[in-house]
């Protein structure tokens, strides 16, 4: 089972990543969002944000739909994100090796190419990087 912890870390152990100051946990590279925390909007309320659901970039709607299809207890959507290429994930229904997976592979989805050499150089989430400080954007 997987948390905002584990999202942080994964994160944070990747090339170039900075992490913008929010109430849950919002994680770019290059100025792009790759992996958030769910901001669940509540009719007659504030937005909820939700950490124990994180928001992934996917690359497109293929992949959105299998992903949906393929594992609707661990993916969803809202129509708040109809014709953009995200998914939730609930965290608690996947492994942190799953959850390495999917985030780096947002990653690789939003970084520029100029920056995705240095995933490769051992500096990822499998890399020396693992234990780097906490980059914030406030």
């Amino acid at each position: 089972m997987a948390d905002a912890g584990d999202v942080r870390r994964l994160a944070l152990a990747l090339p170039h990543v900075v992490e913008i100051d929010s109430d849950g946990f919002d994680f770019r590279v290059a100025d792009k969002g790759f992996v958030w925390s769910y901001p669940e909007r509540r009719p007659g309320t504030s937005r909820l944000v939700r950490t124990d659901i994180a928001v992934l970039y996917v690359g497109d709607e293929a992949e959105k739909q299998a992903l949906l299809l393929g594992e609707p207890e661990v993916f969803f959507t809202t129509p708040a994100y109809d014709g953009l290429p995200l998914v939730m994930l609930r965290l608690a229904q996947v492994d942190v090796e799953r959850l390495t997976e999917l985030v780096t592979d947002a990653w690789h989805m939003r970084a520029p190419r100029s920056l995705v050499g240095d995933l490769d150089d051992g500096t990822g989430p499998s890399g020396p990087d693992l234990s780097r400080t906490d980059q914030r954007v406030r």
